[in-house]
């Protein structure tokens, strides 16, 4: 039994997956580059070898697909300064605790005497405003599509409630503006994009269209198990191969050509698209989400307008080029070195779904 042979039993199914890789092999140019834009396909594809299976001349790149990474250093500065808020807890997904701003990070703020909750969903925030009523409870919304509309959802049921010491500090993001900067982007020479499967849910695969039409970037939208993978990659490969553009659905089961309506609807509701900045991308027009007017009450930022200190980049880290794509972590001269996941310098070492965490961990 080949080596390749012995990778493909470790799936749950190596027969298809066999198949799937010997179409990728056939049909595959040269050379390629495809850029996969989603945390959780990041991992998928290390964690299961992907890469390893690859035809020669073939890259897999780690896009910008972790909604932690990508929050800019400024914006962490902005809730290390909302944690200093008098009496205010702070509810927040785990892994935005210790990523670093300038000075400090939400793990220290804890250590130093505030109260940082981790909760699983902003329905929890609500909770803990519930059971609070004399502190100011600020939830921190970091996320894409698939976050925006329960964190919409919650503002909207504070303001039903008259929840008055419940706000947000929504630092929401959308993929297709990020998208477009990505593959105008010189360094990279991008191919083709695996979609992510989790915002697609909710945006379908309308909004990518532009990417094949105007920049003849073919994409395909896949899940998450291995051959769901490996599937997106041997459609790519027959667009490739055929030399067409298209925006395909692999993942079928899960995402409609038109998404979800009614959770599109809630995101429009409360928040509106603005200027915004990702780390290693810049300020992206229209790639933001900012709560409208009609909902400025629950605005943390509007509400405490907390001083902000000055904005510092850390020395040496180089997640901006790991999530444009252009670097692998493993050539970044801080990567196991200086910075671990126990000791992380960059946001791409923090989030379970970095691409410098999923390199420590399987490569």
């Amino acid at each position: 039994m080949d080596a390749f042979t012995e990778e493909l039993k470790a799936l749950k199914d190596p027969v298809l997956a066999r198949g799937l890789v010997d179409s990728i092999r056939a049909l595959a140019p040269a050379e390629a580059t495809l850029m996969e834009v989603c945390g959780t396909h990041t991992v998928a594809i290390a964690r299961n070898g992907i890469r390893s299976l690859m035809p020669e001349g073939i890259r897999l790149a780690s896009g910008p697909g972790c909604p932690v990474c990508v929050t800019s250093n400024h914006d962490i500065d902005k809730v290390i300064a909302l944690s200093r808020v008098p009496n205010a807890i702070i509810a927040t997904f785990g892994d935005m605790t210790r990523v670093p701003g300038s000075t400090s990070s939400l793990l220290r703020e804890q250590a130093a005497g505030t109260r940082v909750e981790i909760v699983y969903s902003p329905l929890d925030a609500l909770k803990l405003a519930e059971e609070n009523p004399d502190r100011p409870v600020i939830f921190i919304g970091v996320g894409f599509e698939t976050t925006t509309p329960l964190v919409a959802m919650a503002i909207k049921r504070a303001k039903a409630a008259g929840l008055k010491n419940f706000t947000v500090y929504g630092c929401h993001k959308n993929m297709p503006g990020a998208l477009e900067a990505i593959i105008n982007d010189p360094a990279l020479k991008l191919s083709a994009l695996i979609l992510p499967g989790h915002v697609s849910t909710i945006i379908g695969s309308e909004p990518y269209r532009f990417l094949a039409e105007k920049y003849g970037i073919p994409g395909v939208i896949t899940g998450f198990e291995p051959v769901d993978v490996l599937q997106g990659v041997a459609m790519i490969m027959r667009q490739l191969h055929e030399g067409r553009a298209d925006i395909e659905i692999a993942y079928a089961r899960g995402v409609m050509p038109e998404g979800n309506p009614v959770a599109l609807a809630a995101i429009d509701e409360v928040f509106e698209t603005c200027p915004t900045a990702w780390r290693g991308l810049g300020v992206i027009e229209g790639s933001g989400y900012r709560i409208r007017k009609e909902f400025a009450d629950f605005d943390a930022l509007v509400r405490f307008d907390p001083p902000i200190e000055n904005t510092v980049e850390h020395k040496g880290c180089r997640c901006g080029d790991v999530l444009r794509g252009i670097m692998p972590p493993d050539q970044c001269p801080l990567f196991r070195t200086v910075c671990t996941p126990e000791n992380p310098i960059g946001p791409c070492m923090v989030s379970s779904e970095g691409s410098c965490a999923a390199y420590f961990r399987y490569y």
